[in-house]
């Protein structure tokens, strides 16, 4: 028992000790020349021409929910598509495939939902509302 409590703290205090020295062989080493250029914000090594701070298109978070949606079908989906044979073979193919078909039905119909209310337009409408010549606080 007490044995396992020792391999327990060894790995804690490594895990521990690793990290701190990296840490500390880093502030050592680097060097500390302050320029203007190190106190800028950093974006992806272009010099900013706006402020960090701005709204996002909702949109956006709404195409992004979509493809996690999306993502994790494939995630659940796999799995079930690895065993299939097994499943078949013990005789329950036919409800694995109703259950995988009643799955992808319900992620279809939801994108048919958000398809159907334009959410996955949002490129296309800004170009739309542009080509018109409307002008931004026309078009939201």
């Amino acid at each position: 028992m007490q044995f396992g409590l020792a391999n327990i703290l060894f790995f804690v205090a490594i895990g521990t000790a690793v990290p701190l020295a990296m840490l500390s062989v880093g502030w050592l080493l680097r060097p500390r020349v302050p320029q203007k250029e190190k106190s800028l914000i950093y974006e992806c090594g272009e010099i900013p021409v706006e402020p960090a701070w701005f709204n996002f298109n909702p949109r956006f978070y709404i195409v992004a929910l979509i493809f996690l949606i999306f993502d994790v079908e494939v995630a659940f989906t796999y799995p079930v598509a690895v065993v299939f044979k097994r499943f078949v073979a013990l005789g329950q193919g036919g409800l694995a495939f109703a259950e995988l078909f009643a799955f992808i039905a319900i992620l279809a119909l939801g994108l048919a939902y958000v398809w159907r209310n334009g959410d996955l337009e949002w490129v296309r409408r800004a170009r739309r509302d542009a080509a018109r010549g409307a002008a931004p606080s026309e078009r939201e």
